[in-house]
């Protein structure tokens, strides 16, 4: 019974500034080259090379290296090492319709492509065991020591360190005593503050001989405190002293105010308030309340003889301010907002894969960045309307790419670009196995 050999890979990698940046195992599928995001491997654009290039073609499950005219490179045929001005020189390789040429490869086959900013190598790698787990190479895998940082390492570590020596210092000194200090230690303001400074006392005169009694008798009498200018007589008794304090009290001030005297021989403020008093006048009720001078506006008198102040104004009744009532403010027209209207109609899909009416739901919900791009648009032109016809690829990675407006009747370039720019940024969430042609319309409208 034969052995059934697995066959093998064709590793594909790009080499940059002597770093292997991107790598693809491949098995059946063809490799191409270009700044076109179908590609394989995308490159940076370049005029030196199309923007879609195949170099390794499958075909009847063998590999073939394409080559044009310009590309410089070297091959091992496995006893041979060539390069590729021998390959077109000596006919290795056989040119093909579109002046490239084709050179088959065994599996013992390797070499490399020299490109104008990288190098595309590949060689064939025995395909690994069913079920076995692809392993990074023991290069590019992380570790933690390898991603850690260096120097912040070290200054953490440092840190710690301190931080460890320094508490167990704190912890082995000793705490300190404090020593008690006597009272006559301290200085005069504290003791001041803890025992406050007693008064002197008063030293009383020596006394004389001879009994108080005949002292007092050879004594002449002088008064003991100054006559007061109150000219009442002192009261003989306490009823006549309470007497005496409340007239005081009344004479003063608002209470001398309040307890005098009406022209009805009743009080003022009684006349004021009082229902015979609704047609007297305030200056007459208040005659008999002497104020001293506190509520008269003139010279002298008593009573309220100007209400307005010294200057001689003039009394403003109640009913000389008059308002006019509420004016009428003039809104200017009622106007109405127009709202701005994006109408997207049933998308054209070239592809079984994608049903259109999922592609469409899709893209109403995402319509309200669409609205932001006609909405500017209408700032700068309110008369802006018409029908646009977006037309672009989607990818296997629901992408779109080469989004172009095929038709347009929408007279803005900004809104155009806009939409554009838009459509790049989705991420569609359906995943065909190749690109989609979509044709997809847009009808804008100032609205009503």
């Amino acid at each position: 019974m034969a052995l059934q050999t697995r066959p093998k890979l064709l590793r594909v990698g790009v080499i940059q500034d002597g770093r292997i940046v991107e790598e693809h195992h491949l098995l059946h599928d063809s490799v191409t080259i270009g700044d076109d995001a179908r590609n394989t491997i995308v490159l940076p654009p370049s005029e030196a090379r199309p923007p879609r290039f195949k170099v390794l073609e499958n075909r009847g499950q063998q590999f073939h290296l394409i080559i044009d005219e310009q590309m410089q490179g070297r091959v091992n045929l496995g006893s041979s090492d060539v390069d590729f001005e021998a390959l077109r020189a000596q006919g290795l390789a056989t040119r093909r319709a579109d002046d490239t040429f084709d050179l088959p490869l065994q599996e013992s086959a390797r070499g490399k492509v020299e490109l104008p900013d990288a190098t595309l190598f590949f060689h064939f790698i025995p395909a690994p065991a069913e079920g076995a787990r692809a392993e990074l190479p023991p290069e590019l895998k992380a570790s933690p020591w390898r991603t850690v940082d260096r120097l912040f390492f070290g200054i953490l570590l440092s840190m710690l360190v301190l931080y460890v020596l320094s508490v167990a210092l704190i912890v082995a000194q000793p705490a300190p005593v404090e020593r008690e200090v006597e009272l006559d230690q301290l200085e005069d303001r504290f003791v001041r503050a803890i025992i406050p400074e007693q008064p002197p006392k008063k030293e009383e005169p020596p006394r004389e001989q001879g009994t108080t009694e005949e002292k007092k008798a050879d004594e002449p009498k002088t008064p003991s405190k100054k006559p007061s200018a109150d000219p009442t007589p002192a009261p003989a008794n306490s009823e006549e002293r309470r007497q005496q304090v409340q007239e005081r009290v009344a004479g003063t001030g608002l209470l001398k105010l309040l307890g005098g005297k009406g022209p009805g021989g009743g009080s003022a403020i009684a006349d004021v308030l009082g229902s015979t008093g609704s047609g007297a006048n305030v200056a007459e009720a208040l005659a008999g309340a002497t104020t001293g001078g506190a509520l008269t506006a003139g010279s002298g008198g008593n009573g309220i003889a100007n209400p307005l102040g010294d200057t001689g104004g003039k009394v403003a009744a109640i009913g000389t301010t008059q308002t006019s009532g509420a004016g009428t403010v003039d809104t200017g027209k009622k106007q109405v907002v127009k709202v701005p209207q994006v109408v997207d109609l049933a998308p054209e899909v070239d592809s079984s894969e994608v049903k259109p009416k999922d592609l469409a739901r899709f893209i109403q919900s995402r319509k309200a960045s669409i609205q932001r791009c006609y909405e500017n648009g209408l700032k700068r032109d309110p008369s802006l309307k018409g029908k646009v016809m977006v037309r672009f690829e989607l990818t296997p990675q629901g992408r779109a790419s080469n989004v172009e407006v095929e038709e347009s009747t929408l007279r803005s370039d900004e809104v155009i670009n806009c939409i554009k720019t838009t459509m790049r940024a989705w991420t569609f969430p359906f995943k065909p196995s190749d690109d989609v042609p979509v044709s997809y319309p847009f009808i804008f409208s100032p609205g009503e």
